[in-house]
């Protein structure tokens, strides 16, 4: 008695059988797919929760008046959910996107969630330098730009050139206000060309552009 000739005719026939085991692998498949799907949302609900936990801490940290009322409503909303109307408009230009608070705050989640927000970090640090009056409060500032992410093994090093690390260094020891403009040209457009296309293709954004959200209150219109 082989096991396997018994196995076979116990079912009887053989085709019935293979039918028998078809219909099972049938079910069997969707349902795998089923669970592929549900681990698919779930995936996808804990990347959009860890987004929105993110992007609350940079929106707290990103002012120090976080309290804006409702009723304050200019170009661009600061502290609320945008419109999806809104949303759209920073696919249109990445200008758009660092200009609008919420925007720049979903953009810094993301850019967290990839391992490199050293670059809009250092961006803003270059933004905030050039509006310094005080010639002192410039040299300082720049030696600390320049120590967190400039020189190498800096904490929060960007990927710049090395001559352009070189020419830094020298600005430094007399500041002025276009010491770290190459750099930061350099970085706009790495994260212009990189970062930010991909941006626009996360699940994040993507939730903020459907129209169908029901979260978001009438905010006196």
């Amino acid at each position: 008695g082989w096991p396997a000739a018994a196995e076979c005719s116990r079912d009887g026939a053989m085709p019935s059988a293979l039918q028998n085991d078809s219909g099972r692998m049938e079910r069997g498949g969707r349902r795998r797919s089923e669970a592929e799907e549900a681990e698919k949302g779930r995936m996808k609900r804990t990347i959009i929760k860890d987004w929105k936990t993110r992007l609350s801490y940079f929106l707290q940290n990103s002012s120090s008046s976080t309290k804006i009322k409702s009723k304050k409503v200019g170009k661009h909303r600061t502290y609320f959910r945008p419109s999806p109307e809104e949303a759209q408009l920073w696919s249109e230009a990445f200008d758009e996107l660092l200009a609008n608070k919420y925007g720049l705050a979903a953009f810094r989640a993301f850019l967290k969630s990839e391992f490199c927000e050293e670059n809009i970090e250092f961006w803003l640090a270059c933004e905030d330098f050039k509006k310094t009056k005080s010639p002192q409060k410039l040299t300082s500032k720049a030696k600390k730009i320049y120590n967190d992410f400039i020189e190498k093994e800096a904490p929060k090093e960007i990927n710049i050139d090395f001559q352009t690390k070189n020419m830094i260094a020298q600005n430094i020891q007399e500041a002025t206000h276009t010491c770290f403009s190459a750099a930061q040209k350099r970085v706009y457009s790495l994260m212009e060309n990189n970062s930010y296309p991909r941006f626009l293709e996360s699940e994040f954004y993507q939730e903020l552009c459907k129209k169908t959200h029901i979260t978001r209150t009438a905010q006196g219109t």
